[in-house]
């Protein structure tokens, strides 16, 4: 099952890195808001130093489609939500006309292709 997010990028927060056992890692956190009857803001992240660097291609104010995997996991009791996008591409604008294509962005820090990494 994919899950797919419709809405304008709104907010780019700074770039988060470091190194871990299995190497460089960056993460970029950013807000759309949904193009909805009553609009919802959704904050979520991309993982792994080639698709940070695809997504600079992004400007506050575009209009994106989104494919995004969700997952909660526990920490000292508390659960925490993570939305994490895979693809991403520019949708199409108000004015009906399609933008440029964009190449989809794969996440490439997970090992994931992309296809449904569901466990069942």
């Amino acid at each position: 099952m994919a899950l797919e997010i419709i809405g304008r990028l709104i907010k780019k927060l700074p770039v988060q890195s470091g190194t871990s056992a299995r190497g460089e890692w960056k993460k970029q956190e950013f807000v759309v808001e949904t193009q909805e009857s009553f609009p919802k803001k959704v904050c979520m992240n991309v993982w792994g130093v080639e698709s940070v660097s695809d997504f600079a291609r992004y400007s506050e104010g575009d209009l994106l489609k989104i494919s995004i995997n969700i997952e909660s996991r526990e920490y000292n009791q508390r659960w925490y939500t993570d939305i994490r996008a895979w693809r991403i591409e520019k949708s199409v604008s108000e004015s009906g006309s399609v933008p440029s294509s964009t190449p989809a962005m794969d996440s490439d820090f997970s090992g994931d292709d992309g296809a449904d990494d569901l466990p069942f």
